[in-house]
């Protein structure tokens, strides 16, 4: 008897000090840092999608995404071109908002691979078309007319393709939209190819007056969260949920009411 309550006694000595083992591990693995997922965008304020300092519609769907997911995106907000080419050389994870060009897909891969889905865009917006008050030039959906200079837009943008495709004289030495408002104000523009966004808020702007709008976009596309090469390779079924959660938040109530919201007050 006195052997058997011995070992049994060994055996809640034994699972005790097991269990005082396990509880720093158990601690330790509650504590492990989030896995880190770097992202670039670009360097200037596009409402109601993102502005530089991390707010807006993008930021609000990627923060919804980092809690499903339980991972850490960080930003890096610099010149456009500069991001398209980080990303090719797989210095960040992902670049956002990036509207789709076959070219694009050296630089990151889109969901969806070759049949890019739709389905997982962050948002859908539009080029437009602005004309210095006054101008005779119109845009039919298909075609210019009374063009008397260049088109320009902002460099780095997927527009220019389009505009290009049509044999126009284009201007692409703009970073940001103010500056292509007041080149065509000068006249150093015929029109200028602009992000709905930023025609939205150049038209609420102090150069509005000098400024109309074309009733008919030149085009309107999904925007999406690319991802790079590196990341692919190394982390494809994160790519894969990040992808899917992008989709499931921009689905989500939650973020229809932000959207709601946002376009009331504009």
């Amino acid at each position: 008897m006195t052997q058997h309550r011995h070992r049994g006694s060994f055996g809640r000595i034994f699972a005790a000090a097991m269990l005082a083992l396990a509880l720093p591990l158990a601690s330790h693995a509650a504590d492990k840092p989030k896995e880190v997922v770097s992202l670039c965008f670009e360097d200037q304020d596009v409402l109601p999608w993102r502005t530089e300092k991390g707010d807006g519609l993008n930021f609000a769907l990627l923060k919804m995404v980092e809690q499903r997911l339980d991972i850490q995106f960080n930003y890096a907000s610099i010149p456009w071109k500069r991001c398209l080419a980080q990303l090719k050389a797989n210095a960040v994870d992902g670049a956002f908002a990036v509207s789709y060009k076959p070219d694009r897909r050296e630089l990151g891969e889109y969901p969806g691979g070759e049949k890019i889905d739709a389905g997982k865009r962050m948002h859908v917006d539009r080029y437009v078309v602005l004309r210095k008050k006054g101008s005779r030039v119109e845009w039919d959906g298909k075609s210019f007319s009374h063009l008397d200079g260049p088109v320009g837009f902002q460099l780095g943008y997927s527009v220019g393709d389009v505009l290009r495709a049509q044999n126009l004289e284009v201007d692409e030495g703009s970073q940001r939209a103010v500056e292509l408002a007041r080149k065509l104000i000068a006249g150093r523009v015929a029109a200028a190819a602009v992000g709905g966004s930023d025609a939205a808020g150049l038209m609420r702007g102090p150069l509005a007056p000098e400024l109309e709008q074309l009733p008919i976009p030149i085009i309107e596309k999904p925007y999406f969260l690319i991802l790079s090469h590196a990341m692919l390779a190394s982390r494809p079924e994160l790519a894969e949920r990040i992808w899917r959660a992008v989709e499931q938040a921009r689905n989500s109530a939650a973020y229809k009411k932000l959207e709601r919201a946002e376009s009331a007050s504009h």
